[in-house]
């Protein structure tokens, strides 16, 4: 059974930065396409960025792009979220994906797989 587990969620500044990872277990991680969405309260699940099984292909929500960089270590079954410069409207609940197919997709019914979640607030 494939598990995710995020961390590093917490409660920053408006300007400041987190990191957030996720560790995959129990299924061949170096195969599955990840992501990140996003969830605010009364608001629909939304992507904010995924990558490549290889790691070489990266793609992001238009509002985080140059603030936020998704890398994954497929030695350490590990994906981040290293997310700068963050902003009061980035409040959410965050949560980590994957999916077996290696299309790129931005669709949260085209994950299989589903981390628990991870607080993320930023004060103005």
């Amino acid at each position: 059974q494939v598990q995710l587990v995020e961390s590093g969620g917490g409660l920053v500044q408006a300007g400041a930065s987190l990191r957030l990872s996720c560790a995959v277990s129990g299924g061949t991680f170096r195969t599955y396409t990840m992501g990140w969405f996003r969830q605010a309260p009364g608001k629909e699940r939304e992507f904010v960025a995924s990558i490549s099984r290889s790691g070489v292909s990266t793609y992001y929500l238009d509002s985080v792009k140059g603030r936020f960089t998704i890398a994954r270590d497929n030695a350490k079954n590990t994906v981040d979220l290293q997310m700068n410069s963050l902003k009061p409207e980035d409040t959410a609940v965050y949560y980590c994906a994957g999916r077996s197919d290696m299309a790129p997709t931005r669709q949260t019914d085209g994950y299989n797989y589903w981390g628990q979640g991870t607080q993320v607030t930023v004060s103005s």
